[in-house]
């Protein structure tokens, strides 16, 4: 069962590269073939990004393989050296810009500008010339539609003007996290364009895959590619301080485009160029009360080897609700087919992915998901354009897919995007979103959980309540009060207890949870794989676009199945993603976390890597719920949409994964949705996610966000309401049983804000969830097949001479004091030299250089190679503070003291390494234990 091979794991992730690129132009120069010499442009090619950044990016790797690595190791292909040696002389002068701190880094870096005669040269010399361009994004701050950001930069134009002016064969490749500008550089018209996006480790391996021909491109696009940017609907309320109006509706990406606009988009929604060509075919059509399944033929009519996407949309009957003119139902892939070899797919349309949520009643049946009467005609093609008719089911009368409940409305009024028939044709108009009518402290009250009456410790333990020996409430009637608000609170960064260097923990938090036999979870970042802040090494993964654009859920399960053991090697109980948050526009900065513009391909590509990773018996935790579309200002602005787009589109990935996979851990977003923050929006935690979809896990906050009461301001541990909501753990407190007098928990008691039964609940809450992972087995020395078959695996690697940055030796008097520390380069393994035994202690004085309250800035303390603790500051701690750290005993004549950085944006004022006890002292103190048979 367990095959945990780094060398499978790499080649799997490959794989996945070079499927999800998309291959937008090639007129004539790929794959490229036979013996070439390659003039390779672009400062990119030495800084590959194999992801964005923030906490979504922070995986520490064994090594990344860039496009000019994976280029230069190729025995066919020659880099011309002139070109490269050029680059290298610039750079000496204009090193990477790390940037300073915590999402501060720049979105690009400056490329050198190029003279004609050094292109002529490389056009002599070279067969082909690659053009690099290279973005990244990340927490904390947008894109913009500037130049180095959404736009390219003059210098990056002229580089590409001069290439593709004088070379006959010019290929460029974008690097980028999300979809960028392409007006100049189809102007500029190169041979080839390729959307490589962000490949992790990996990356330019599988970028050279498909160069080579290796593997034909199949990836198609995940979203749409306009003109201009002002053509995004969104575009004009995105970004806003305060408030963003959802006006667009459900009417985002193609649904926009195909319903109104088809002029403005240069590269459709599913579009991607392949090396051979396909034939599809419908051969099969049954209808059911709940479903229309198609059998479709896929045949390789090329003359190579490949894979093939198909995706089908539904156009449905306007009626009086009105609809896009294409919608996604289903997508799916071929398996790997030779030229002439045919391969039959399965999809199923369901028709409640067909149905339009009635939010005002116009239908007669408000509130419920319907079918509206008429002809819903099917589509099959590779992208949203070329699809073709190929079927349709009638709808007599209008047929109530799903009776719900008002939940979410908008309160503040505004209007929505709606298309009516003028002439024949769509167009654009504007109607009054439906606001909220009913009453959420009485939908709270009516619903409210009954309490158990306290019991007292009777020695029951949670692996009692996980065989069955008791009930959960029989358990939790043994916490008091105070053991009831401490396990709603989660610890970290970097915690105690668990996998050193991850984001946080959750469940057993106090000695008194884990008398009772409750563990500590603990949960990592993120979407690109496991963040450990003290430099434990992972493995980095393509980002979510990338996945995306493949279409392949069998492939992401399977990689998510490595990454399943690796959680469990390094006792990870849930990674922090997926990331589910739709591309709402090209701006959001953290785009390349998450997966599409379309929510079908969101919810699905999702629960393939759940479940993966659920084989292994960890899981995900999906993110960020819900609504954050933007990055500027994400604590405090306001997602203003309407229910019928929360439900349709902002929503429907989470459902898909919550059903699909019986997800159990979901992290809410900062933002407020329709004046509500996520993390106290009792009808999103609990009238939706549970009551609507079954939902039977536990909810946290992200990192230090914010709850409001109803029309009340935002309060950071706002606990009394979030809990009341149904958001069961608020991430994260330094010590969470002593950190009863910072949340508002007792204070909500007292109040009437929370009641003991809701606290009861959270308690049952989480506890399922740790009963569910494997912490509990590990906790209770139960060794289950999965970890007998991994006990003997390790995922760690040492560190290499490379590594060690030697700064000075301690004196005699065993006080060793370091200047300040420059950590403006990001991350950094410095060493001290202690010389001589003793027992130690540091003092270390530190503060962030400010950003961002909510930036993670951490340094990881070793003495040799045991970590001591990792310190992280967050961006509101720009003060300097002076943390005590004990070494401990060092026996013999020498110990390293390493601080690890693992993110610029710290300023360290001093560090003191102090002997406490003599070497002399500490062997006498030692004989003397020994010698009373005490242990030291």
């Amino acid at each position: 069962m367990i095959n945990y091979n780094l060398k499978d794991y790499a080649q799997k992730a490959r794989q996945a590269v070079a499927e999800g690129v998309v291959m937008l132009e090639n007129n004539n120069v790929l794959p490229i073939t036979g013996k070439k010499n390659i003039a390779l442009f672009g400062r990119t090619q030495f800084n590959y990004y194999k992801s964005g950044t923030g906490s979504g990016g922070l995986v520490n790797t064994r090594y990344v393989t860039g496009i000019y690595e994976a280029l230069e190791a190729d025995d066919d292909i020659t880099v011309n050296t002139k070109v490269r040696k050029a680059y290298e002389q610039w750079i000496e002068d204009h090193p990477f810009d790390m940037g300073q701190g915590w999402a501060q880094e720049p979105w690009f870096q400056e490329e050198m500008p190029i003279d004609s005669e050094l292109v002529d040269k490389a056009k002599e010399e070279s067969d082909i010339a690659v053009v690099i361009i290279g973005r990244t994004a990340g927490e904390d701050k947008d894109n913009k539609a500037e130049e180095g950001s959404y736009l390219l930069t003059s210098t990056e134009i002229d580089m590409l003007d001069k290439v593709c002016g004088a070379f006959k064969q010019t290929i460029v490749l974008l690097n980028v996290g999300n979809i960028i500008d392409m007006k100049s550089i189809r102007k500029a018209n190169p041979s080839a364009i390729l959307y490589v996006w962000q490949g992790g480790q990996e990356g330019g391996n599988g970028v050279l895959d498909v160069l080579k021909g290796n593997v034909s491109p199949s990836g198609r696009l995940a979203d749409t590619i306009a003109y201009d940017i002002e053509d995004y609907y969104s575009t004009k309320y995105h970004g806003d301080k305060v408030r963003n109006y959802y006006v667009e509706d459900i009417y985002v990406g193609y649904r926009y485009f195909e319903t109104f606009a088809k002029e403005k988009v240069m590269y459709p929604f599913g579009y991607g160029l392949s090396y051979t060509g396909f034939d599809r075919k419908v051969t099969d059509i049954e209808e059911n009360k709940f479903q229309v399944d198609f059998k479709i033929s896929v045949k390789n009519t090329g003359d190579v080897a490949g894979k093939e996407a198909v995706l089908m949309f539904v156009e449905a009957p306007q009626g009086k609700l009105g609809k896009a003119s294409r919608s996604l139902v289903n997508f799916a892939k071929s398996e790997l087919l030779q030229p002439g070899e045919e391969d039959i797919l399965s999809l199923t349309c369901y028709k409640y992915f067909m149905a339009s949520y009635d939010d005002s009643g116009v239908t007669g049946h408000k509130s419920a998901y319907v079918l509206e009467a008429g002809e819903y005609k099917f589509y099959l093609g590779g992208d949203v354009r070329e699809a073709v008719l190929v079927g349709s089911i009638v709808v007599p009368d209008t047929v109530v897919i799903e009776q719900l409940q008002e939940a979410m409305a908008p309160v503040m009024e505004f209007e929505k995007l709606k298309p009516v028939v003028k002439d024949g044709v769509l167009v654009e108009s504007l109607e009054k979103v439906p606001l909220r009518t009913i009453d959420i402290r009485k939908r709270r009250n009516d619903n409210m959980p009954k309490e158990v009456p306290y019991t007292g410790d009777r020695g029951f333990k949670l692996i009692d309540v996980k065989n069955k020996k008791v009930s959960m409430e029989e358990f939790i009637a043994q916490f008091e009060i105070k053991d009831l608000m401490a396990i709603a609170r989660g610890e970290g960064m970097s915690p105690a207890d668990v996998t050193p260097g991850i984001a946080g923990a959750f469940g057993g938090v106090t000695d008194k949870h884990r008398h009772f036999g409750i563990p500590k979870a603990g949960c990592s970042d993120g979407p690109s794989g496991i963040r450990m802040d003290c430099g434990t090494k992972a493995f980095a993964m393509p980002n979510g676009t990338c996945l995306a654009c493949t279409f392949n859920q069998k492939l992401s399960e399977e990689l998510y199945e490595y990454e399943g053991m690796e959680l469990r090697i390094n006792k990870v109980d849930t990674l922090l993603g997926p990331g589910m948050n739709i591309h709402r526009n090209p701006l959001n900065g953290r785009n390349f976390e998450y997966f599409s513009e379309d929510p079908i391909v969101t919810g699905f590509m999702s629960a393939a890597q759940l479940k993966g990773m659920h084989k292994y018996g960890v899981t995900g935790t999906i993110k960020h719920f819900a609504c954050n579309n933007q990055e500027f200002n994400r604590a405090m602005v306001d997602s203003i949409v309407s229910e019928r787009a929360l439900r349709e589109i902002y929503l429907k990935g989470y459902e898909i994964v919550v059903k699909q996979t019986g997800a159990y851990l979901v992290m809410t977003s900062y933002n407020r949705i329709n004046n509500m923050h996520a993390a106290s929006n009792y009808d999103l935690n609990t009238t939706i996610l549970r009551g609507e979809w079954g939902f039977d896990g536990a909810v946290m906050t992200d990192w230090w966000a914010q709850g409001n009461e109803e029309d009340g301001p935002s309060v950071l541990k706002h606990t009394a309401v979030m809990i009341a909501a149904q958001n069961d753990i608020f991430m994260v407190m330094p010590d969470a049983g002593k950190d009863s007098a910072t949340d508002t928990t007792k204070e909500g008691l007292d109040h009437g804000l929370v009641t003991v039964a809701e606290l009861q609940r959270t308690a049952k809450n989480v506890c399922n969830v740790v009963m569910r992972l494997p912490v509990i087995d590990r906790f209770n020395g139960n060794q289950t097949e999965i970890d007998k078959a991994i006990a003997n695996i390790s995922t760690e690697d040492g560190e290499t001479a490379e590594e060690m940055v030697l700064i000075g030796e301690s004196k005699e008097e065993g006080v060793f004091n370091i200047e300040p520390i420059d950590t403006t380069k990001g991350t950094n393994n410095i060493y001290l030299l202690k010389c001589g035994g003793g027992e130690y202690h540091m003092e270390i004085t530190l503060k962030a250089t400010g950003g961002n309250e909510l930036a993670q800035i951490p340094v990881s303390i070793f003495k040799d190679r045991g970590l001591v603790k990792t310190i992280t500051l967050t961006g509101a701690d720009t003060e300097y503070r002076t943390e005590k750290l004990e070494l401990g005993a060092v026996l013999g004549a020498t110990s390293f003291i390493k601080l690890y950085f693992g993110q610029s944006g710290m300023d360290i004022e001093s560090v003191k390494v102090i002997r406490d006890v003599t070497h002399e002292e500490l062997l006498k103190k030692i004989e003397q234990r020994r010698q009373s048979g005490e242990a030291f």
